[in-house]
């Protein structure tokens, strides 16, 4: 672990090589799972804006879920999270040709329709940020059904912070993320 500002940072995210090998795991992540995706007290505007222009591309059952149970849901622990359909898959998945799970959100970014990609946990995945209240928590999670994704990574060289990095810049700021690319060519000359 070290410190970035105020981040605790798992040096498994500067470590360990991480690309999302969609074709060997189906989207996995979006639909296997007891919970939705987390989400950000201000994400929930945004999710409540977006619903109009996400919906035509979301199936029949995710729209029921969310109709019946808001654009998020709140736990029994107080936790803000995407809503599931029947307790598994996330109600924004939508699946392609090849039955591969996507995300009804991020498709209506790619094709114009919305201006935010998706909800800051999915773009981050595989890192988990935990806020305290002090500093935030960044760390590596590490999930069976992404094994695929890590063979990958390891093929192509890519560690997690680089794949991520559009994502780790949207949350703590370029100058954090250029901060850890140092840590990062620091510890490879050590």
């Amino acid at each position: 672990m070290f410190q970035l500002g105020k981040t605790i940072v798992s040096e498994d995210i500067i470590e360990k090589d991480f690309v999302c090998n969609l074709s060997a795991c189906k989207g996995a992540c979006c639909v296997d799972g007891d919970a939705g995706a987390p989400l950000d007290k201000d994400e929930i505007k945004i999710l409540d804006d977006i619903y109009p222009k996400v919906k035509p591309l979301l199936r029949k059952e995710g729209i029921e879920v969310i109709e019946a149970e808001g654009t998020s849901v709140k736990t029994v622990f107080g936790d803000l999270e995407t809503p599931l359909i029947n307790g598994a898959e996330c109600a924004y998945v939508i699946f392609d040709e090849k039955n591969t799970a996507l995300c009804g959100i991020e498709e209506a970014y790619n094709q114009g329709e919305i201006e935010w990609k998706k909800p800051l946990s999915c773009h981050l995945y595989p890192i988990r940020v935990k806020d305290y209240s002090e500093f935030s928590g960044v760390n590596y999670e590490k999930w069976d059904i992404c094994d695929s994704a890590c063979t990958l990574g390891k093929e192509l060289q890519v560690p997690i912070y680089k794949f991520v990095k559009e994502a780790l810049i949207r949350k703590f700021g370029e100058d954090w993320y250029a901060e850890l690319e140092k840590v990062a060519e620091h510890k490879l000359e050590s």
